[in-house]
């Protein structure tokens, strides 16, 4: 298996490449003759790959970049909800490759797990290395500790989808398996250290500290959700009044805008009328807005780090929210503060399940076997 050492090199090469030895050297602070003695075996085992020479502008010979090699294949990624199995295919950098959702018809764990194996041999692809599946709620060790929004306790899905599948899989909470593709391969790469703020079915937060995404027990089970935002508000299906479910979910915004207009619509019936004009929906949308700048600048304010990642289905409506939640954190915040930077994900649910294949990656990087 891969040293330590080793999985820097690939890890580097993976997140920054093609990069000369010169440039791979000083990114990990190591000497030329270091990388060229680590990148030797991962030349050999087809992990890394050089490529046609490059003149940099520096003394000395053209270097051979080194990057992951093209015949790293295919990774999966399932995102489940309670009614919908949502895909994604991907390189192993987690560039989108193919992306489609169907309904989850039986929810049962035994369903789930078909439902999943036909998700993937639909996709018509042979090179599959690593299938990664988010879900919300507690997972721990490749198990289904607790997903509420599937009914599900202690399954152990991982072991299930292997046997079916044949190939490695990798289960993971939905926050913290998007916090690491955000980490890793969106918009907080480069960024040491972030919040995450998810919007959709739920509300919730992954955090990332030194470059590390943080998985304690409470990590991603949604207890951001019932954080209180206003007094005032309505309730949740918890009974919590102004919480951030009750404000913010896409099915709270839905049930909010149906009574504003005196009929039933869904959230991106809501969000069109919204943009056309509707000037009560355009209200309730500045409204959510604050609401999502309060939480914006509480999330800042307790993790102590002032760049925030938010994705989710409920991006779809950032356009409607951007200036009220902006407002409403320059309010919330001290003046000698640092200033809060939002950096929106717009992939919407394609974001889950590029987390979930983000996960998969992450853990085929430490399955490399330089002995095969």
């Amino acid at each position: 298996m891969l040293t330590e050492s080793e999985s820097a090199v690939a890890r580097e090469v993976l997140l920054h490449g093609p990069l000369s030895r010169r440039t791979l050297a000083a990114r990990l602070r190591l000497s030329p003759a270091s990388v060229t003695r680590l990148a030797r075996p991962l030349l050999a085992a087809g992990v890394l790959v050089e490529l046609d020479d490059d003149i940099d502008g520096t003394v000395g010979r053209p270097s051979r970049p080194l990057d992951i090699s093209p015949t790293a294949g295919t990774f999966v990624g399932v995102k489940l909800t309670g009614d919908r199995v949502h895909v994604a295919a991907t390189d192993i950098r987690a560039d989108l490759l193919d992306a489609y959702d169907h309904p989850l018809d039986d929810p049962s764990p035994r369903g789930a797990c078909v439902a999943i194996v036909a998700a993937v041999e639909a996709l018509g692809r042979d090179d599959v290395r690593g299938v990664g599946v988010s879900l919300g709620g507690h997972v721990s060790g490749g198990v289904a500790v607790d997903a509420p929004f599937l009914g599900w306790r202690d399954i152990p899905l991982a072991r299930m989808l292997e046997r079916m599948l044949e190939v490695p899989v990798t289960v993971e909470n939905d926050v913290v398996a998007l916090a690491e593709a955000e980490r890793w391969f969106g918009v907080g790469r480069g960024i040491p250290g972030f919040v995450v703020v998810t919007i959709g079915a739920g509300v919730g937060l992954g955090l990332v500290v030194d470059g590390r995404t943080v998985r304690t027990p409470d990590a991603g089970i949604g207890t951001v959700g019932h954080l209180p935002l206003r007094a005032d508000g309505p309730p949740c299906p918890l009974g919590h009044r102004g919480c951030a479910d009750s404000l913010l979910t896409t099915p709270a915004i839905a049930r909010r805008a149906s009574r504003a207009v005196g009929r039933a619509i869904g959230f991106d019936d809501a969000v069109a009328l919204a943009r056309a004009g509707d000037q009560v929906l355009r209200a309730l949308f500045a409204d959510t807005g604050d609401a999502l700048g309060a939480l914006c600048a509480l999330a800042a304010t307790l993790s102590l780090h002032a760049d925030i990642v938010l994705a989710g289905e409920g991006m779809d409506a950032f356009d409607l929210l951007r200036e009220e939640a902006g407002t409403a954190i320059s309010r919330l915040r001290p003046r000698s503060a640092s200033p809060v930077s939002l950096h929106p994900d717009h992939s919407g649910f394609t974001a889950w399940a590029r987390g979930a294949a983000a996960v998969a990656i992450q853990a085929a990087m430490g399955r490399i076997d330089l002995a095969r």
